[in-house]
This record gives structure tokens, C-alpha cells and sequence, in this order.
């Protein structure tokens, strides 16, 4: 497959000022010496990025390296931004750029539980053009996968980073190779060699040297380079604190260019002979060598015969050229809406199966508590005969209901958490709509969950003796499976409505505590102060509870002993009086039922799909 060859420019006249709201009231920040009430990250940046050249984005801890990346790929989320930047001389239009670009993340994000050849035949399934059959799209991943020399791990598990699976230079390479399958024009790596022994940092620099030339474009930000690493780069745009350029252009041979140029400079020290030039280069730009030499770094620049240079590129590749047109897709996403649902769906059901201690601890679990309160209420269904028998079973069925619930809520939590942190690096990349997303996460769920509801129907009902008619099986298999689902899609709209993991669990344990009180057994509805019942009716599970226990006794017509009644009483007529069930009432119950699993289902896409906590 061929990559159109894509150029960047971007000019300090409209280009360069990107600003950030102070996080401190403003008499704070000026008493620290910032006189706006808001900090300019980036300020006059100017510069071109060329096909087939690799560009290192160079400076000091909190220069704006990242910052700068983070506005030219188009991923920054907080600020302001001003400026324009260019594509082969037309304006960049964002939707567009996503479709021919590549961002490489510093952190290496990654769904743990898939192979290294399932995450890149997903990545190219939603990212190549739906013209590319999948013989062509399965090709293209094996040459990328020789490219950055993974194809010998195609089927090792990626893992979660520092824990299991791929390594940190491992990570970094399918992090590379993920980008690559989109066949992109522009790659940005964001410290690609960054935590790597000079073994890996060796390896993922060759694999972006490979990448360079096939023609890209690429653009990396490096933090303390090595030599032999700094060296392998062509171009390189010094960055100092405050978001201003000090450098951009040609290294050289043995970065003699760039040697030659601050040594230029009065005062500037000479380079010792096999002393790291990036080293160097820091050293003497940095802020107590400027003024120690009482000069602006920048303002050198921006007088010197590189800075003229570079505005000419600038104005060359600014100039659109004859016969060309600016690129356009005729829809956002590169697949359309179904078959984005279907590689989502395709990725979350091999990544639940090969995920064993979720599922399998799940259904564990099921059997366990199944199992055990199955024979603690042995044959109770068969031999009602008083009140505290109805008791019993409705203890029996609160007890499946809460704490297999609660176990289920609690478990779906760090899943669907760990899930979303991907999901922000694949949105921000194009990949795919929020919504089918959304539709894929809840439908794996809901395929495990109704399973869960079934099994534990299939161990506890015949164990617990509940009449075995059809209507009355269906219903509770439908109760438990349906109260299984929407608990279930209540932690994943927990996760995708709150900023973190922790905060989530701190709303689910507050809720579990609620759903308790008002679930229907420690209180009945009837005995519910008035004011609070209304809870009762928003509280899903006693609406399950109501619905077993109406189902299977609603229409009993059995005689109960009871306390002070010699007569004996109905059981339909004592669930109605006494606890609120009513059999002719389950039919809302059911609708009840499925209220609720849409509700959430619909806050979980509606939290994937409008907020957004990782900030940039």
C-alpha cells in the first residue's frame, strides 16, 4: 500500500500562542511572578516538517515539547489555541488530519487481553479505507509487523504495562505499529526511547528509522537522548522554557551543524571531543547559562540565517501546488456505522474470552453462591406452609439478587476502567464512533451477564424446589439474567459518567448500601414511610425481588399459618396485604426491567460518547 507523502507547516504570524488558564487566582499568580491571569505555553513557534525526514523535538522539562505535538496532531483538550497550520498548503481541517495521521503515546495504552496480532488487524480493520479487502488489510499487517520486527510475537498476549505480557520496548514497538496499519502520512511520537535500556531505546529507533523511509513524515519529542540516538535524527527543533524556539534545522553529520551554530556564539563554550552533543546543546541554552551570558537564546535565533531559512520552507511548502486539491473523506470515519459495531464487538468478545479471572471468577461465583444458598433453602419452595416459610425464600431470593450483584458490580469496575483509557487514545485517533463503542462494551456484557443469570437458575431453582411450570421458570430466568445485565451496566455507566476508578467504586458502595435498605426485605414496601417510597420504586432491585417472588407465588392459593390468625391466610393474599406483591402487576415489573437496562445503557454512551477526564 502507498502512503501519500504529507507535509506541516506552521508560521509564528498566526501560529504560536497556545494558552492555558492558570490553575492559581490571579493575585496568587502575579505574586509569582506571572502578570496575565492566564500562562502562554507556546509563544512565536514556526517551523515545517518534510516527508522522509526525521524531526526530533528538543528542551528542558517544561518547554512545551509535548504541548506542541499535542496542538499540531491535534489531541490537545484544555486551553486556547491560536494559530494556523498548514497540510501541503491547504489549512489543516482536524476530521481530516485524524484519517492521515499517526499519534504515538508516551504511555503505550493497550487493550491487555488481546494478542499482538489482534490489536493490529482491529487498528486496521477501523482505519484503512472500507475499499481494502481483508486478504489485502491481513497482508499490510504482516508487513508492518516485520517492519517493527514484532512478527514473532504475533500471538503473545499484550498485557498491562509493568504487570504481564509485552515489555516496555515491546509496548513501545506495537504502540508504533498500531499507528503504522492506518497506513498514515504523519506520524507524532511523543518520547519513544523514554524509560528504555540502550538495548530497547537501539531497537525502537531503528523501527522509526524504518518507518522514516518508507516516506513518512515523523516527529518525535526526545528527552536526554543518547548519542547514537540524537544522531539518528535529521532535523531537530530546540524548544527553551516559555514555548520558544532556539534551534531548528539540520543536525548534521555528528551534529557539526548544530555544533558549529551555538559555538558561533561569544561565550559559548567549545564541545569536548565525544561528548554528547544533545548533552551539550542543554547545557549551554540552558536558563542559568543565559544569564550568566546575558543573552536570549531565542532572540539569537530569530536574527540568525536559520531563522531566514526557515521562513522561506515555511513559505514554499505554505504555496499549494499546481493541480493539487486538498484531501476529503466523504464520511468522518473511515468505516461506516455497522461495521464499526463489528470489529468493536469482534475485539471486546476475544478480549473477555482470553480473560479468565474476570469471566471465570464470575461464573465461579455464581456456581458458589448458587450452590450454597441452594442448599441452605433446600425443597423450600415445595413446602410453604407458613409465614416464615414465605420469609425464608424471600431472605433466599434478596440473598442471590444483593450479593451476587454486588460481587458483579464491584468485579465489571477496574474492567471497563482499564477499557476506557483505550478507548480515549482510539477516539482521539478517528477510530470509530463513541456509539458503537458503547453498543460493542454492552453487548459482550450483556451476552456474559444474561449467561450468569441463566446459570444460576439452572443450579438453583430445581435445588431450591420452585414449582416447575414454564411461565414461572421463564420468569425467574428472566429476573435473575435481566438484574445480572443492568447492575452490570450500572458500574460501566459509573466508570464512563466519573473522572476515576476510585470514585466509581466509592458511588457503587453508597449505592449498594441504598439498594439494600429499599430492596423490599429488611423493610416491606407497605411498612416504608410514605415519604420514602418512592425510593422502593427507583431502587432496581427490589423491582427483581418483587418480580421472583409475585411470579412464583403471586397466585398461590396455599393456606399459611400464621401468628394470631386461626384461620390460617392465602399466600397470594398475604403477599398482597403484607409485602405489596401483586401477580397481576408483573407485567410492569418486566417493563420495569427493561426501563432500567436502557437507562443505563443509554447514561454509559452518553458518558463515552460527551465527557472526556484525560486531559491534555
Amino acid at each position: 500500500m502507498r502512503t501519500r507523502r504529507e507535509n506541516i507547516g506552521f508560521s509564528p504570524q498566526k501560529l504560536g500562542k497556545v494558552h492555558m488558564m492558570g490553575m492559581l487566582l490571579e493575585h496568587e499568580m502575579k505574586s509569582r511572578g506571572f502578570m496575565e491571569s492566564r500562562l502562554q505555553l507556546l509563544s512565536d513557534i514556526c517551523g515545517a516538517f518534510r516527508p522522509g525526514v526525521l524531526t526530533a523535538l528538543v528542551g528542558v522539562s517544561g518547554a512545551g515539547k509535548t504541548t506542541l505535538m499535542d496542538v499540531l496532531a491535534g489531541r490537545k483538550t484544555s486551553g486556547t489555541i491560536e494559530g494556523d497550520i498548514r497540510l501541503s498548503g491547504y489549512p489543516k481541517i482536524q476530521e481530516t488530519f485524524a484519517r492521515i495521521s499517526g499519534y504515538c503515546e508516551q504511555t503505550d495504552i493497550h487493550s491487555p487481553n488481546v494478542t499482538v496480532y489482534e490489536s493490529l488487524i482491529y487498528s486496521a480493520w477501523l482505519r484503512l479505507s472500507p475499499e481494502v479487502n481483508e486478504n489485502t488489510r491481513k497482508a499490510f499487517v504482516e508487513q508492518v509487523m516485520a517492519l517493527v520486527e514484532l512478527d514473532v510475537m504475533r500471538d503473545a498476549m499484550v498485557g498491562l504495562h509493568g504487570v504481564s505480557g509485552l515489555s516496555t520496548e515491546q509496548r513501545k514497538r506495537l504502540t508504533i505499529a498500531v499507528e503504522l496499519v492506518s497506513n498514515p502520512s504523519i506520524i507524532f511520537m511523543d518520547e519513544p526511547t523514554s524509560g528504555l535500556d540502550a538495548r530497547a531505546a537501539a531497537i525502537v529507533m531503528r523501527t522509526v528509522q524504518n518507518t522514516v523511509n518508507t516516506g513518512r513524515t515523523v516527529v518525535c519529542t526526545i528527552h536526554q537522548p543518547s548519542i547514537d540516538i540524537f544522531e539518528s535524527f535529521d532535523e531537530l527543533l530546540l524548544m527553551k522554557r516559555g514555548g520558544r524556539v532556539t534551534y531548528a534545522g539540520k543536525l548534521g553529520r555528528h551534529s557539526n551543524i548544530l555544533v558549529k551554530y551555538f559555538e558561533a556564539i561569544p561565550g559559548v563554550p567549545k564541545i569536548e571531543e565525544g561528548y554528547n552533543p544533545a548533552t551539550w546543546m542543554l547545557e549551554v541554552t540552558s536558563p542559568l547559562a543565559e544569564a550568566r551570558l546575558n543573552v536570549d537564546f531565542a532572540e539569537i535565533y530569530a536574527n540568525s540565517a536559520f531563522y531566514r531559512n526557515n521562513q522561506v520552507l515555511i513559505k514554499e511548502m505554505s504555496v499549494q501546488q499546481p493541480g493539487s486539491q486538498d484531501m476529503s473523506f466523504p464520511i468522518k470515519y473511515s468505516q461506516n456505522f455497522p461495521n464499526q459495531c463489528m470489529a468493536n464487538a469482534w475485539k471486546q468478545f476475544r478480549s473477555y474470552w482470553k480473560f479468565p479471572p474476570y469471566n471465570a471468577m464470575r461464573y465461579l461465583m455464581t456456581v458458589l453462591y448458587a450452590v450454597l444458598f441452594g442448599t441452605v433453602f433446600w425443597g423450600k419452595g415445595k413446602n410453604v406452609e407458613s409465614v416464615q416459610d414465605i420469609y425464608s425464600l424471600l431472605g433466599a431470593i434478596y440473598a442471590a439478587v444483593f450479593f451476587l450483584g454486588a460481587s458483579t458490580v464491584f468485579s465489571v469496575l477496574p474492567v471497563v476502567s482499564t477499557e476506557r483509557t483505550v478507548f480515549y487514545r482510539e477516539k482521539a485517533a478517528g477510530m470509530y464512533s463513541p456509539l458503537s463503542y458503547a453498543f460493542a462494551q454492552a453487548l459482550v456484557e450483556f451476552v456474559y451477564s444474561a449467561a450468569q443469570g441463566v446459570l444460576y437458575t439452572v443450579l438453583f431453582y430445581g435445588m431450591v424446589g420452585f414449582e416447575w411450570k414454564a411461565d414461572k421458570l421463564l420468569y425467574f430466568t428472566f429476573f435473575l439474567a435481566a438484574c445480572f445485565v443492568y447492575i452490570t451496566l450500572y458500574g460501566m455507566m459509573l466508570i464512563a459518567c466519573t473522572p476515576s476508578y476510585l470514585l466509581a467504586t466509592v458511588l457503587v458502595s453508597f449505592t449498594i448500601m441504598q439498594w439494600n435498605i429499599f430492596a423490599g426485605f429488611l423493610i416491606s414496601r407497605p411498612m416504608i414511610p410514605v415519604w420514602w417510597r418512592w425510593f422502593y420504586w427507583a431502587d432496581p432491585v427490589s423491582w427483581t425481588i418483587y418480580g421472583v417472588i409475585a411470579s412464583q407465588f403471586g397466585d398461590d392459593d396455599r393456606i399459611l399459618t400464621a401468628p394470631g390468625q386461626t384461620g390460617g391466610v392465602v399466600v397470594k393474599d398475604f403477599l398482597n396485604d403484607k409485602l405489596g406483591y401483586r401477580h397481576d402487576f408483573l407485567g410492569y415489573v418486566v417493563l420495569g426491567h427493561f426501563a432500567f437496562i436502557l437507562l443505563f445503557f443509554f447514561l454509559f454512551a452518553y458518558g463515552i460518547k460527551k465527557l472526556n477526564f484525560q486531559k491534555r
